[in-house]
């Protein structure tokens, strides 16, 4: 593979594969997003709830007394914040949490942008155990305007009988749908993928069930994954290291350019 030109650092961010139970009891649904197309970063992309850890979430890191690593922990503490904000759900959280609560602690949340102060209005507390590290991906390259180093992680609703709202501000449509139904929605140009989310949604296409996942998960550590050109073969490839989980490892880069 070719190296790889120095590049910015990357923005702390985290993203979580939430799971839910399919209604009809085929594989397991996940929660994704569509982001609105006026955003710099994956604008008019389907991806998984998320974003940049904020430094509250840095904050609120360091204050834990868990045992957990205060940066793994502010990463986790971004994945629940973000989740509230962008879809309504109180995912890592415990409590006395209903519907109503949940909807008003988003609106708190979003009038003050920072978790700790919607934990103390609620008396909730954080229960990042219900998150689990998937995945690392940090896609380094001079020419990205924004260059994010994302912490994947997964979370699982069981039924999944809960109520989701678009936050209407980064993104335009929330859809629950399984990893190979967004697969084939792909393939059918119904939705748009950038590389980590192709490659993710066809590690997670493999497993029956969000047990199966979070196995597979714990028993593969976690590695950053930096993808790479490849121009060795006739046409350039875009691939990742072969021990990371991931069914397939390489895609042409004109494939990769178009979305």
């Amino acid at each position: 593979m070719a190296d790889t030109e120095p590049s910015p650092e990357g923005i702390p961010a985290a993203t979580v594969v939430i799971f839910r139970n399919a209604r009809d009891g085929g594989a397991p649904e996940i929660l994704m997003t569509v982001r609105s197309r006026n955003m710099v970063f994956a604008g008019g992309m389907a991806v998984f709830p998320g974003g940049r850890v904020d430094p509250a979430d840095f904050e609120l890191g360091t204050r834990l007394s868990s045992g957990i690593d205060p940066e793994e922990a502010a990463h986790q503490i971004a994945v629940v914040r973000e989740t509230l904000e962008e879809t309504g759900l109180a995912i890592g959280l415990q409590g006395d949490i209903d519907a109503d609560k949940a909807r008003a602690a988003r609106e708190l949340l979003l009038e003050t942008e920072a978790l700790a102060p919607v934990l103390d209005e609620f008396n909730w507390s954080l229960n990042l155990a219900q998150l689990t590290p998937f995945a690392r991906w940090f896609p380094k390259n001079e020419r990205i305007p924004r260059v994010y180093d994302t912490r994947f992680y997964l979370a699982d609703l069981g039924t999944g009988a809960v109520e989701i709202e678009v936050d209407a501000t980064e993104n335009t449509h929330l859809f629950w749908v399984s990893a190979a139904g967004a697969l084939e929605m792909a393939e059918q140009g119904e939705i748009k993928l950038i590389f980590p989310t192709r490659r993710n949604l066809e590690r997670l296409a493999l497993f029956n069930t969000f047990e199966e996942a979070k196995a597979q998960a714990e028993a593969i550590p976690v590695k950053t994954i930096v993808p790479q050109v490849d121009t060795s073969g006739e046409k350039p490839m875009l691939k990742i290291m072969e021990d990371a989980g991931y069914p397939i490892t390489e895609e042409l880069l004109d494939s990769v350019m178009r979305g």
